[in-house]
């Protein structure tokens, strides 16, 4: 029988044409696990629509596997937005990430750029537009979003998005399974029964791994930083306990309830693989 869990793999378009060159080869790696789909991020800072749909074609071509693109509204016209939603739908997309984007660094969201200012208001044009055709993946935020004012402010914007028309949603990276609860737990109480999946980012590096939960505010436990401090100069052994560590958080996600997992995968096969084996995942048929 198919899993009742959703499985999926993001990819970022490459920088370099060496980063380019390699592409392909990681889509195959991650396609031989049969997820549900790639999902495929827009450029930081409000650029690189083009690369994303370069690369959803990349993705296509050398996978044959549903992929989700990514799109950002800030800074965007409606006309704008509505081009792109027809030449994603004209190239079969069944599936969107809907998001608001990066904020220029000098701009407060009262005074965002564009005809779009949050992401409920991206999704409910996508519906005005498209009706049923995409599936419209929102952003969730477990620990809240490092911009929001407060968590209920916070979790306010989620619904926001969901009364819109959202069908699910991805979260932030998260390395405390009870942040995920709680927000189930929160989304319960408000009558929100959209699935929620966990998104996870395997541990690799430790200067990476702060990197980037200092960016979006995701807590690292002082236990595992302090690990990763002293195991830094042990590529090898740093990599098996980050293993460790995020394999045990999917386990206990998966048992505790969570709809699947999406697994931010920075354009490199193997540390997801390493836990999509570990997690004893089924290829899909």
């Amino acid at each position: 029988m198919p899993s009742p869990h959703t499985f999926s793999f993001e990819l970022f378009p490459p920088r370099t044409p060496e980063a380019q060159a390699k592409l392909p080869g990681v889509v195959a790696q991650l396609a031989a696990a049969r997820p549900n789909y790639f999902s495929v991020t827009h450029g930081a800072g409000g650029s690189g629509q083009e690369g994303t749909y370069e690369t959803l074609l990349t993705v296509v071509e050398h996978s044959g596997v549903e992929v989700a693109p990514h799109l950002t509204c800030i800074g965007s016209t409606r006309a704008n937005i509505a081009a792109q939603l027809q030449r994603y739908r004209e190239a079969g997309v069944r599936r969107i990430v809907a998001l608001r984007g990066d904020l220029p660094a000098t701009a407060m969201s009262a005074s965002a750029p564009g005809e779009f200012h949050y992401a409920n208001e991206l999704v409910r044009f996508i519906r005005a537009e498209h009706g049923d055709w995409f599936k419209i993946e929102v952003a969730a935020y477990p620990e809240m979003h490092p911009q929001a004012v407060s968590p209920a402010e916070d979790f306010n914007n989620f619904r926001r998005k969901v009364e819109a028309g959202a069908d699910a949603a991805l979260t932030q990276l998260f390395y405390n399974a009870g942040a995920y609860f709680d927000f189930m737990e929160r989304c319960d109480k408000a009558g929100i029964g959209i699935p929620v999946v966990p998104g996870i980012m395997p541990i690799t590096t430790y200067a990476g791994t702060v990197r980037f939960c200092t960016g979006c505010g995701a807590d690292l436990p002082r236990w595992v930083r302090l690990r990763l401090e002293e195991l830094e100069g042990d590529k090898p052994a740093l990599v098996d306990f980050g293993v460790g560590v995020v394999t045990r958080l999917c386990e206990a996600l998966l048992s505790g309830g969570a709809p699947g997992l999406h697994f931010y995968t920075i354009n490199q096969a193997g540390p997801s693989l390493r836990l999509w084996k570990n997690l004893g995942l089924p290829a899909r048929p």
